[in-house]
């Protein structure tokens, strides 16, 4: 949670119609209430990246993810010097990093000035001990979506094996 501040209740207040938003097109959230939602807005956390800077490294310990306001980040491994992917506002990263603290595949770099909100794992074990209800919906969520990242990943493999088969028959 470094560099992200706390704000008041008054401020908050003022943005969580906005980052519920932000929200309830995220497939993590997207079956809780608008009640819900507020609780969840309520313990997230703000913090403006500038250009180039660094929100996480790769082989870090994960904190939790983060979640694009404005502004465009990019994910690159700096182990094999290459640019993974590019997000831009309402997307997210760094999900897995609220169920364990392994270290992080890749780093997340500011490519703009950003508004980013955190959502840690101390804060969401937090909110399962206040209102399981709601951490097990939570939890539920992001266990679709990595089941569906999985799928898609085991779909991909899929293909290059086949790809690479057919590479090797045409080489004989």
């Amino acid at each position: 949670m470094k560099g992200f501040l706390i704000k008041s209740a008054h401020q908050k207040e003022t943005k969580e119609g906005d980052i519920c938003h932000v929200l309830k097109g995220m497939p993590i959230f997207q079956k809780l209430t608008r009640r819900e939602l507020n609780a969840v807005a309520r313990i997230l956390h703000e913090r403006e990246y500038q250009p180039e800077e660094i929100i996480f490294r790769e082989n870090e310990p994960g904190m939790g993810m983060y979640i694009i306001d404005s502004g465009n980040v990019v994910i690159l491994s700096e182990a094999a010097n290459l640019e993974l992917t590019e997000l831009n506002a309402g997307a997210f990263f760094g999900e897995m990093s609220l169920l364990d603290a392994a270290p992080r595949s890749a780093t997340a770099k500011a490519r703009s000035t950003c508004r980013i909100f955190g959502f840690f794992q101390p804060d969401l074990f937090g909110l399962i001990e206040r209102n399981p209800h709601l951490g097990i919906k939570i939890v539920l969520g992001l266990s679709r979506l990595i089941c569906e990242r999985l799928r898609q990943t085991n779909q991909r493999a899929y293909e290059f094996n086949e790809a690479l088969q057919q590479m090797r028959q045409g080489q004989k």
